[in-house]
């Protein structure tokens, strides 16, 4: 009888015990950048996930965009990564071999299959994989440029329509900025990715038939010397390429100044104009300008994923599918004027009062069939960071004199074989 007592007490304690450790609350933490207002929104929907899930609860780490290029991966790689995190470069090497599967712990995997583009999914999954889900598109976006509508107006020179190349939008951003005495004609981010829709557009050839890169082609030298072209000539701000010191650098502040006529960057830049511009002048989004390889921008876009090295995979889970439903995902989306990278969401409801930020969403949504499959190609690269940044930063050179154009180009090509070989 005693032995009997003491065996329901321990198993009292044991289940007492279970149940205490089965409610000890679970701290998650997510690396995030932000573009706009899009961490401000994440914060109020993961506020309202906490309080339907007690026990649970979401630190939101906001960091530089930098610091998601080139900090993020070396801290997965390390097994110090975080349990999740907005990322663009979402089939880097480090990441694929690290993501976690969410897919056991979801509560309907089909949902995610049937509202997220299968070519995201499986961009993120390592050779040989087959339906491993390791995150979503939290939003979808596409390279191209804007102009200073109200510039256009007081200089007096119509916007064109319909095919124009950027031989002509340059010259005519040129026209406006000598009648209106402003600063810089013409500008483009400190990005790879930026440059590859205007070379592909400009009938560059990124890959042979083999899916191996072959960066020296004569649409990527074309849209080369035009950058260059404008620096020779002083119609953009040399901060952006010359001045960024061996990193992403960006030239909205000068377009959001008034100091810009025109701008190429993409569509992620809306709720930044919106909020910044306000009513100081009407902006614009333009059709990407057209060339013998067609008026293609980059897809691109961020990606919420989730990383093996976690903890807790079944919170984790939990805070993913809660961001994925339909009426979650598309508040997001409403209040970050942002393109859903969700595709069963139908029409979404802006949450602002700029008709031109409308303007501009829809314009940049309508471009989404004109983006070249080469584009996605590049895009969803296993190497596309080295291509990117090796674009970036060798182009540099070359503009500062350091390199010939030939040497440029040559070091990109030699990075991207070595980086395959590895």
């Amino acid at each position: 009888m005693k032995r009997l007592v003491v065996f329901v007490a321990l198993l009292l304690l044991t289940t007492l015990v279970s149940s205490v450790s089965a409610q000890d609350p679970v701290e998650l933490r997510i690396t995030w950048y932000d573009d706009g207002n899009e961490g401000v929104v994440l914060r109020d929907l993961l506020d309202r996930f906490e309080a339907e899930n007690p026990g649970i609860t979401v630190v939101v780490d906001t960091v530089a965009f930098n610091t998601i290029l080139e900090q993020l991966p070396l801290q997965v790689e390390a097994g110090e990564g975080p349990d999740m995190a907005r990322v663009t470069a979402l089939t880097n090497a480090v990441y694929r071999e690290n993501y976690l599967d969410l897919r056991p712990y979801l509560a309907d995997a089909a949902y995610w299959e049937a509202n997220f583009p299968a070519l995201v999914l499986n961009a993120m999954r390592p050779d040989g994989n087959t339906d491993g889900i390791y995150g979503f598109p939290n939003q979808f976006t596409i390279t191209g440029p804007y102009i200073n509508r109200t510039l256009f107006d007081q200089a007096g020179i119509e916007v064109p329509t319909g095919d124009v190349d950027w031989a002509t939008w340059t010259d005519l951003a040129q026209q406006v900025a000598v009648a209106t005495e402003t600063q810089y004609a013409v500008a483009i981010d400190r990005s790879g990715h930026r440059v590859a829709g205007p070379a592909i557009s400009n009938g560059a050839v990124y890959f042979d038939a083999d899916g191996n890169l072959t960066i020296d082609s004569e649409g990527f030298r074309a849209t080369a010397e035009v950058i260059k072209g404008w620096h020779d000539n002083a119609l953009t701000p040399s901060e952006v390429w010359l001045g960024a010191g061996g990193s992403y650098a960006a030239a909205a502040d000068f377009f959001i100044n008034g100091q810009l006529v025109l701008y190429m960057a993409g569509s992620w830049q809306v709720g930044r104009f919106s909020a910044d511009i306000g009513d100081t002048f009407d902006w614009q989004a333009i059709p990407n300008p057209t060339g013998v390889g067609g008026s293609t921008g980059m897809p691109g876009g961020s990606a919420f994923v989730a990383f093996a090295s976690t903890e807790h995979p079944e919170e984790v889970a939990r805070v993913m599918d809660f961001l994925v439903q339909e009426d979650v995902y598309r508040e997001f989306t409403a209040r970050t004027l942002f393109i859903p990278g969700h595709t069963g969401l139908g029409e979404i409801e802006y949450q602002t009062d700029s008709e031109l930020a409308r303007a501009a969403l829809n314009s940049f949504g309508v471009q989404v069939p004109n983006i070249a499959d080469m584009a996605y190609q590049l895009n969803f690269h296993p190497l596309n960071t080295v291509i990117f940044n090796e674009t970036r930063d060798r182009l540099t050179q070359w503009m500062i004199g350091e390199l010939t154009l030939d040497e440029a180009v040559a070091r990109i090509q030699q990075a991207y074989d070595e980086a395959s070989a590895s």
